[in-house]
């Protein structure tokens, strides 16, 4: 804001000394005798006269110079607030723009949000009817037989594998293929989620031990099971496997049931997870492709018999062929011989004179036959 000029501080001063000085006369007049009190009277009047004059000039210029400032002041507190309203417009300008802006990216994740809203609606529908599915038994069993043949699927050929195949007295829900030795391996799918579900619910140490016999019983009937039925002498693989369609139950056996695990090897029954089934059936496939290359290996090595004589009967045929060549290359040489010979006598008949003044160089007979 810009200064404000200050009242000069002179004229202050002499008004106060104007006053001063009138009421010096004042208390003077008062003190002198009689005689001299019409003279001082008289120069008494003429001084009042000339401070009054003198005052209100002081009065007149001080007036001006109040107007002056004030005149002064009021620009410079126009100006000012000219300025402030300008600063204010300009920051409420500014701050309209970023509030617009806060708007429409706040509008943007609203509608983000809204959009996570109708996904995770529709994530928790799924989940319900997920949860539907596998707390029905039968619908359980079939969830772990769709997912057994989708792994089979993405990493066998079709040719290698059979679902739902006969062995003996039973229906095992997938047989793979493999040549004696090792022969098919059976694979069956077991989900015994209501004793996993009871084992997580239990709370306090006699139902938690409860709960894990039940859980133990329920594994080991499975892997009995599977022993008897799918790994039959001559006609499968000495081992099968168990295929658990859930990681958190695989990792529960082997976390704290080492034991039953232990006992299902002694059975010959592999319990597999999702992953480690898909990492078996890679090795699968590689003994496949291994086994498939072994029985092209005979057709391969005659294939291969009949390329080498194909390339014998090539070699013979291009040396044929480059006899040929070297014949025809000396019967041009004797080509070249005789159209030599025979351009050579063109020449010396050409050189005869029909006069009789000269007689050619003539070759013997025995040279031409040479030449020839």
């Amino acid at each position: 804001m810009p200064k404000v000029p200050s009242l000069e501080p002179l004229l202050i001063v002499t008004v106060i000394l104007l006053g001063l000085a009138v009421i010096g006369l004042a208390v003077l007049l008062v003190r002198r005798p009689d005689s001299a009190t019409a003279s001082a009277q008289a120069e008494l009047a003429g001084r009042l006269t000339q401070l009054a004059e003198s005052q209100a000039a002081a009065q007149t210029q001080l007036a001006e110079r109040l107007q002056a400032q004030e005149r002064a002041l009021s620009k410079a507190v126009e100006d000012r607030l000219a300025d402030l309203g300008k600063r204010v417009g300009d920051r409420l300008q500014e701050q309209g723009q970023q509030a617009s802006q806060a708007l429409g990216q706040l509008q943007e994740r609203l509608a983000v949000i809204d959009a996570a809203q109708k996904n995770i609606t529709e994530l928790s529908t799924q989940v319900v009817g997920l949860q539907d599915i596998l707390g029905n038994k039968q619908a359980r069993g079939r969830f772990g037989e769709i997912l057994l043949e989708n792994l089979l699927r993405d990493a066998l050929p079709a040719s290698s594998y059979e679902l739902q195949a006969t062995i003996g007295g039973g229906r095992v829900d997938c047989l793979i293929k493999l040549p004696h030795p090792p022969g098919p391996i059976a694979i069956d799918a077991k989900f015994p989620k209501e004793a996993y579900d009871a084992l997580r619910e239990a709370r306090g140490e006699p139902a938690t031990t409860q709960a894990r016999r039940a859980f133990s019983a329920d594994i080991r009937r499975h892997v009995l099971a599977i022993a008897d039925k799918y790994i039959v002498d001559g006609a499968t693989a000495e081992s099968a496997l168990m295929f658990v369609p859930s990681e958190a139950i695989y990792a529960e056996l082997h976390a704290n049931f080492a034991n039953l695990v232990e006992e299902s090897h002694r059975r010959r029954v592999w319990i597999v997870s999702p992953t480690t089934l898909m990492a078996t059936l890679t090795t699968i496939r590689a003994v496949l492709r291994d086994v498939l290359m072994r029985e092209q290996a005979g057709a391969i090595q005659r294939e291969v018999g009949f390329l080498v004589q194909d390339v014998r009967r090539l070699d013979e045929r291009v040396g044929k062929l480059q006899r040929h060549f070297d014949q025809t290359t000396e019967d041009m040489r004797q080509v070249r011989i005789s159209t030599e010979g025979i351009v050579r006598h063109g020449q010396r008949i050409g050189d005869i004179e029909l006069d009789g003044s000269a007689k050619p160089d003539l070759p013997a007979p025995e040279e031409m036959n040479n030449l020839l």
